[in-house]
Formats: structure tokens, C-alpha cells, sequence
């Protein structure tokens, strides 16, 4: 079979099978009288395997082995494939998710462009201190892509660019509390601790709505942060989980401060007073919970809590003890 014959059967042009030819890939086996090149059916079987492994992504020069070196095993090659596949996946799926961004931040010139390219590239630096300007400058550009602020927020591990991204988070929008709420459902939990600690430096009901769903969470470190937040925006479902966290001793010097924040009425502050009264009966064989139960307390108004200081004044151990009659008298001060 002539070359043009070749070329219009396998779709490989005759420009490409000289290539071949000229990289020793495949040869013709013959050639007619008037020299013209001439292909036998395993000339054109062997065009047929080069353009399946081309399919696969191999250059020539692996084809080539491929085909003709007998000990060229086909494992360590489609490992190698494998693994330049997934890194140009990676790649591609980097660039997308950039464009995205900056399409959301709705561009209205190239300038804005520039910008959001900027701003993406330095909240990526490796430098803690090129990511932390990039936060703090992001507030005065409105092309900022909220959704880059956020996936900064839930992957920075720096405490200081930490706190600056939520800073800027927290000024950029309504659109941040939704994002970051996907972060509650990680699988990592220094990523929910994350989300959480950004959404309750967020104003608006979208963000408080979102703490309160937090609050029924699995995550105690999640719970946690949800229900400090909740407490000091007046929040009342956040009183049990408040009370957890005294009787575990976890950030229990802030849950107490946010009871009593929200024993601001009487009604309130005697139902905060009985629950903690309540975990009082379930803590007698632990002084160290008693005695932050005591400091609790402390913050509560009105007559149950101080008739808890009162029994507490009595209590076993001399620590307690001596912290409730303290506070007692401050209660009884003019």
C-alpha cells in the first residue's frame, strides 16, 4: 500500500508517517519499481499501536522503546503517566478555580484583573508576611474575590495572617458566612476550628443562623467557639453548651463571661442560674468542676445563685469553700 493509501486509512498524514519513518519508528517495508514507499499490513499494524500509545500521552522516544525493546516493561511507564496526568489535572484545576474567582469578584476592567491576579498570587506566597499585607490591603479593593479569602482563611495556619484574613473576611460581605459554613463539614478539625473562629467574628443573621446549626455539631471545639459567639449576641441556646464548657474546664473563663452576659433579665439569669446549680449535683466528686461551677456563679444575679454561693460556702473542699464566701460578700457589698 502507497503512502497516500496509508495516510487517508489511518488518519495519519504523510507528512507525519515520513517522521516516523525518520525516527526509525516504522519503515516501509518495500518500495515499488519507481521507488515509491510501499507498506505491508504489519508496516500499517505497527502505525496502528505508535498512534494508540500516542492516545496515551507517551512521546516518541517511550513509543519507540515501547515497541522495540523487549525488557520495556509497560508498569513503571503507566505509573509515570499516571502521576503526569494528575499533576497537569492539578494544574488545569488550580487555573480554573483562579479564573472562577475572578469572575466572581465581577472585574469591571482589566485593572480590576490585575488586581484580583495580584491578590491571589500574594495570599499563595510562602511568605507570612506577604500573605498578611494581602489580607490587610484586600479591605480597600473591591475586586477581592470573597471566595479566595475564604479558602485562605481555612487553610492558614499563621495565627497573625490568621486573624488578619478573618479581619478582612468580616468586611467583605454577606456572601462569606455560606462559604465558610462548608468548612464546618470538613473532615479535618483544624479546618472546622477554622471556619467556626471566622464565622463568629461575622456580623448579620446569615452568620448567627449558621452558629446556631454549629451548635449542634459533633465537634466540641466547633460547639464551643459557636456557643461563646452566640452568647455574646444575646443568643439563649447557646446556655447549655456554655455550661459544658465550664463544667469541662475548656475556655470555661469565657464561658463564663458570656452567661453573664446573657443574665441580663431575670428570667434568663435565673435559668442559667439553675443549670449551672443542676451540674453542681452532678460534680460533688470533682472539687476543680465545683470550683469553676462557684466562679460562674459569681457573674449570675438574683437569689438562686446566691443561695448556691451560700451552700457552696460550706462545701468539702477549702478552695471552694473559701471562693464562694468571697464572692458572697462582694454580692452583699453595698
Amino acid at each position: 500500500m502507497l503512502i497516500g493509501e496509508v495516510a487517508r486509512r489511518s488518519g495519519v498524514s504523510a507528512r507525519m508517517l515520513r517522521h516516523y519513518e525518520s525516527l526509525g519508528l516504522v519503515r516501509p517495508s518495500g518500495r515499488t519499481g519507481s521507488g515509491y514507499r510501499e507498506y505491508s499490513r504489519a508496516d500499517i499494524r505497527r502505525i496502528f499501536h505508535i498512534e494508540s500509545l500516542r492516545s496515551l500521552g507517551l512521546s516518541l522516544r517511550e513509543i519507540g522503546r515501547a515497541l522495540d525493546e523487549p525488557g520495556f516493561a509497560p508498569a513503571a511507564l503507566v505509573d509515570d503517566l499516571i502521576h503526569r496526568t494528575r499533576e497537569r489535572i492539578a494544574a488545569e484545576t488550580e487555573l480554573l478555580t483562579r479564573l472562577r474567582r475572578i469572575d466572581a469578584a465581577g472585574p469591571a476592567g482589566w485593572e480590576d484583573v490585575l488586581q484580583a491576579v495580584a491578590l491571589l498570587q500574594a495570599l499563595g506566597s510562602k511568605s507570612a508576611d506577604a500573605r498578611q499585607r494581602a489580607a490587610l490591603s484586600s479591605v480597600q479593593d473591591a475586586s477581592v474575590p470573597v471566595e479566595a479569602l475564604v479558602d485562605a482563611v481555612l487553610s492558614e495556619t499563621d495565627t497573625n495572617v490568621a486573624g488578619a484574613l478573618r479581619w478582612a473576611l468580616a468586611r467583605s460581605g454577606d456572601d462569606a458566612a455560606a462559604l465558610l459554613a462548608r468548612g464546618l463539614d470538613s473532615p479535618v478539625a483544624e479546618v472546622r476550628a477554622r471556619a467556626v473562629r471566622a464565622l463568629a467574628e461575622l456580623s448579620g443573621a446569615e452568620a448567627t443562623a449558621r452558629l446556631r446549626h454549629a451548635l449542634d455539631g459533633p465537634d466540641a471545639v466547633v460547639r464551643g467557639y459557636a456557643a461563646l459567639a452566640l452568647g455574646s449576641r444575646g443568643v439563649g441556646e447557646a446556655v447549655p453548651t456554655l455550661i459544658g464548657m465550664v463544667v469541662a474546664g475548656r475556655n470555661d473563663t469565657d464561658a463564663a463571661d458570656a452567661l453573664s452576659v446573657l443574665a441580663s433579665d431575670t428570667a434568663t439569669a435565673d435559668r442559667i442560674a439553675a443549670g449551672l446549680v443542676g451540674r453542681l449535683a452532678d460534680a460533688t466528686s470533682d472539687a476543680a468542676a465545683r470550683g469553676r461551677l462557684t466562679q460562674a456563679l459569681a457573674g449570675i444575679p438574683g437569689p438562686r445563685a446566691s443561695g448556691a454561693l451560700a451552700e457552696l460556702s460550706r462545701d468539702e473542699d477549702r478552695a471552694v469553700a473559701l471562693t464562694a464566701t468571697y464572692l458572697l460578700r462582694l454580692r452583699e457589698e453595698p
